[in-house]
Order: C-alpha cells, then structure tokens, then sequence
C-alpha cells in the first residue's frame, strides 16, 4: 500500500509540474484544498478513485498512469504546442460562458413574451409582472447546473445562495400582490444563509 501511495505521489506530482501548475492551481481544478494536495504529493494519503479519473482526464492520460511506476513519461510540450493548448481552452471557456450567457437570456426572453402576451390578451390580469420575478430563481437554476458542469464549482455557494433569497423574495412579491405581507419570511433567509455558509466549511474541511 506505501508502494501504491508513493507512485501516486511521484505520478501527480510530475504530472502538475509538467503542466506548469502549482498545488493551489490543480486543487482548485479539483475542487479540494491545496493541503490535500500537497498531501497526495507526500504520499500521507491517497485520492479515492474518482478523483484519480478527474486527475487522469486533466492530465489527458490514462488511469493505470498514476498507479503504475512503469508508464513512460510524456514528451515534454514545445511552447507552440503549449500556446495552441491555451488557446484552445481559453476558446472552449469562451464557448461555454456563450452558451450559459444565452440560456439564461432565454429565460427572460420567455418572461418578457408571456408578460406580453397576457398585457395583450388578457388585460384584466394585474399580476403579469410577476413573470419577471420568477424568471430570476429559474434563471439562478440554469446558472447552477452550468457552473457545476463546466465551471467552478465553489461559486456554487454563491449561487444557491442567490437563488435561496430570490425565492423567499417571490414568495413575498406573490403574496404581498395580494395584499398579504409576510415579510418575516426573511427570517428563513438568515437561517438558510447559515446552513450554507456551514455546509461550504464543512465540505472544504472534509475534503
């Protein structure tokens, strides 16, 4: 088992600073803290084995790389090599960030043609600005499951948190249209602010 860790150990760390990246750089790739890290890299412990198929998918090599003493070493990259590769990735960013920026546009452009749609259909109804509301807590859904895919996944706290307070906020906006006032309902806000707020330390910790 000793063996297994310190050929992992070797095989990341070669792997990260063939890449050019440093400790806090991969961690946050992973979505782990730098110690833990640094931790694989000293052999202390070892990564479970899906986060060994998120660093072999980083690294564009297979599984049994890491775990093997025998595998032969990349060839080192040629700086154009190194500039396309950045290039490219930096264009799959850009890509992605289009398509989450017009997904989400999308969900206010459904909003904006419902509300029209009830102003010149149904006039009567008094409510139809609410479309606008609610179009922001299925917009902060979107955002989520885009982030979590593609992006950071740490800015996922952000966001629930966002789409926490734009709920409690429909829920008073929708009531209160009514002439219902439960603005107490904030109060929920604090309490689920904190539940976040532990649950973002509690996961770092663990990881």
């Amino acid at each position: 088992m000793n063996e297994i860790k310190a050929t992992v150990a070797n095989n990341i760390s070669e792997l990260r600073k063939f890449a050019g990246m440093t400790q806090l750089e991969l961690a946050e790739k992973l979505n782990y803290s730098d110690k833990a890290v640094s931790k694989w890299e000293r052999g202390e412990s070892i990564p479970d084995i899906t986060v060994l198929i998120e660093i072999a998918d980083l690294f564009s090599v297979p599984l049994d790389y890491l775990v093997r003493s025998d595998q032969k070493k990349p060839a080192p990259k040629t700086d154009a090599e190194e500039r396309l590769e950045k290039e490219e990735k930096k264009a799959q960013t850009r890509s992605r960030k289009a398509i989450m920026g017009v997904s989400i546009q999308l969900i206010f452009f459904i909003a904006m043609f419902v509300f029209i749609m009830l102003s010149l259909f149904a006039p009567s109804a008094m409510h139809s600005y609410l479309c606008f509301v609610y179009a922001v807590p299925t917009a902060c859904i979107v955002w989520l499951v885009f982030n979590s895919i593609w992006f950071n996944t740490r800015l996922n706290y952000f966001i629930i948190s966002v789409l926490m307070w734009s709920c409690i906020a429909c829920i008073h906006i929708t009531v209160l249209a009514f002439g219902v006032n439960v603005w107490m309902i904030y109060l929920l806000g604090i309490s689920g602010e904190m539940m976040i707020v532990l649950w973002s330390i509690i996961n770092k910790k663990t990881k």
